[in-house]
């Protein structure tokens, strides 16, 4: 059974950093390629970042975050990271990582709320 598992959202003030984790078993994680989404309050889950499974694992950033997040994975720990800094209000989002399987797998979602 493919499960995914958020952790690491919470409270941050602008300009602060937080490191979300998702944990990844039931599939081949190593052969899957891993994104993060979010859904701020309101609108639409879009697409933040992406990373590849091949050996290059090769990472791809929606242009609202490319410079202050950065996805990463571990292979051994069946985990994907985004760490994200110099956070901003409008970051605030339920947070989601997304297995890119022939049927997409999704995690329930972490909640990161930026505000002073």
């Amino acid at each position: 059974q493919v499960q995914l598992v958020e952790s690491g959202g919470g409270l941050v003030h602008p300009g602060g950093s937080l490191r979300l984790s998702c944990a990844a078993s039931g599939f081949d994680f190593s052969g899957v390629s891993m994104s993060w989404y979010c859904q701020p309050p309101g609108e639409q889950r879009k697409w933040i970042a992406t990373i590849g499974s091949a050996g290059g694992r090769r990472a791809y950033y929606a242009d609202s975050v490319k410079g202050r997040f950065a996805i990463s994975r571990d292979n051994v720990e069946k985990t994907v990271y985004l760490q994200m800094n110099s956070l901003k209000p409008e970051d605030t989002a339920v947070y989601y990582c997304k297995a890119e399987l022939s049927v997409a797998a999704w995690g329930q979602g972490t909640q990161v709320t930026v505000s002073s």
